[in-house]
């Protein structure tokens, strides 16, 4: 196997950013922050909303009007680390929510942010039961 050249990378590859575009700024911060638990960072008027996803920043930015939205039928996924007993609670914050469990494993909860997005949070490699 050939080696994989240097790409000046100063460490291992990681996540730096996501950007999330939505019409309801308003809205989908309401969702990551408060039914998430996804801390704001800042706020730039009406344009974005920043999140700190335990040091990937989650960036909630408007949609222009020329841009397609989010396509509910999309299985791409935006997945967040849990600790290992964290999914009952997850859940249940998201049932208070009206937010619908589409699919779970033992690891992962799966279900949709405000605009269709399809989101899951998971505590691989440990199963919710230390297993």
């Amino acid at each position: 196997m050939p080696e994989t050249p240097s790409v000046g990378y100063a460490r291992a590859v990681r996540i730096h950013h996501l950007a999330l575009r939505t019409d309801d700024l308003a809205r989908l911060e309401r969702f990551y922050e408060g039914t998430l638990g996804v801390p704001v960072l800042r706020r730039d008027a009406g344009r974005s909303v920043w999140l700190d996803a335990d040091g990937t920043i989650v960036m909630l930015e408007r949609r222009e009007a020329a841009e397609p939205s989010v396509d509910a039928r999309s299985l791409e996924l935006v997945c967040f680390a849990i600790a290992r007993g964290a999914h009952d609670a997850v859940a249940a914050r998201l049932a208070a929510a009206g937010v619908a469990i589409e699919a779970r494993t033992a690891y992962t909860l799966y279900f949709r942010d405000p605009d269709g997005r399809r989101v899951g949070v998971s505590s691989y490699p440990d199963a919710p039961d230390g297993g």
